[in-house]
């Protein structure tokens, strides 16, 4: 093509033609929002040049545009991934070169919301570790439903009994090349309590504490409930912290940033949920959940083998949007130090995360 690149609309779809040499330009015209485009031209004509879609060109001549990277380089910026084109900060955070890698999938190491047949999951446990471990990942954390949640088949505490005691034969039968740890999803009554007594709770590995009833209880005491859970010394993970789900019902009215600040004070990692019916928190409030220094959970919210990679994508998505680290999720810790990270809280330490990148291909 001689030209700039041509816009083809197809119903909601548009399909892009270009060249080679305008490749780049074509992408960033394609994926940034308007004001981030906005940001970038004026960028450009502060430096003397102009960022059109046949490149950036300084008088007529093209300074940059096969590829992104020349053209974020051209206006002295670090490149900056298209989730994070929104036309906010990105712009001076990259002049400043302080934008972190993005958490990639190639990261997590472990899946750790999962549901079995032991609740309302149609695969059984041994099927969903046996998946978890078929896609490279070295744990899983088998999350089934509390006591509370009836209608969902939530265990008993004979019923963890038995489920804990085929957790240790499989791992047994893994001999360390795979790791399933003992956790519950457990429902956070009303008044803020887990629903076990103490002497239960403590034979978790880790708990992820989530609300399933009562969404119309006021804004204070929706807030105060959700508080007191995470400040809970058994609570590991806040899951799908408004409850939210897309389409079908609103998320119930709650202070997210004070319930934010509390799992930071206390260490208890926010869940980034995956499943498509909740991507539950909105990215936006993660975003304000890492400048408050919370730490995260990518999850899945599985109930089938089939779930573990289709919803951990969704989940990887939105955190990547909200500008989210590697080492603030702590499904990227492999499984000796997640264990031993584990282990820390129980010891009512302050762990703090130091996952490692799994070696790229050259």
């Amino acid at each position: 093509m001689a030209g700039p690149p041509e816009a083809v609309s197809c119903g909601e779809m548009s399909v892009y033609l270009t060249d080679v040499r305008r490749y780049g330009i074509s992408l960033l015209f394609a994926t940034g929002s308007s004001k981030h485009l906005e940001m970038l031209q004026q960028r450009a004509a502060d430096r003397g040049m102009t960022l059109t879609p046949e490149g950036l060109l300084r008088r007529r001549k093209i300074v940059a545009a096969g590829s992104e990277v020349e053209i974020y380089q051209a206006l002295g910026l670090q490149y900056i991934e298209p989730e994070l084109r929104e036309g906010l900060d990105e712009i001076e955070r990259a002049a400043a070169n302080s934008i972190p890698p993005l958490v990639m999938g190639a990261d997590l190491r472990g899946v750790l919301h999962a549901h079995s047949t032991a609740s309302d999951g149609v695969d059984t446990l041994e099927a969903m570790a046996q998946a978890s471990l078929a896609h490279g990942y070295q744990y899983i954390g088998i999350t089934d439903h509390s006591r509370t949640a009836h209608y969902a088949g939530g265990l008993t505490v004979e019923d963890i009994e038995q489920q804990q005691a085929e957790i240790d034969r499989l791992n047994a039968a893994f001999g360390g090349r795979f790791r399933i740890f003992k956790g519950i999803e457990s429902d956070i009554l009303p008044d803020g309590s887990l629903d076990y007594p103490d002497d239960v709770l403590r034979h978790f590995d880790f708990i992820i504490g989530s609300i399933h009833g009562q969404f119309r209880l006021d804004r204070q005491a929706q807030t105060e409930r959700l508080v007191r859970a995470a400040s809970n010394p058994f609570t590991t993970v806040i899951g799908h912290m408004t409850g939210r789900q897309l389409l079908r019902r609103p998320g119930y009215d709650l202070d997210i940033e004070r319930v934010l600040a509390t799992c930071a004070e206390h260490g208890v990692a926010v869940e980034v949920n995956g499943n498509p019916w909740r991507l539950d928190l909105d990215w936006r409030w993660l975003r304000r959940g890492i400048e408050l220094g919370c730490n995260f959970s990518i999850n899945p919210d599985a109930h089938s083998t089939g779930e573990i990679v289709s919803s951990t994508r969704w989940g990887l998505a939105i955190a990547r949007k909200s500008g989210m680290p590697a080492d603030r999720v702590i499904n990227t810790l492999d499984a000796d130090s997640f264990a031993r990270w584990l282990q820390a809280r129980k010891e009512r330490k302050s762990p703090r995360l130091a996952p490692t990148r799994k070696p790229q291909p050259a």
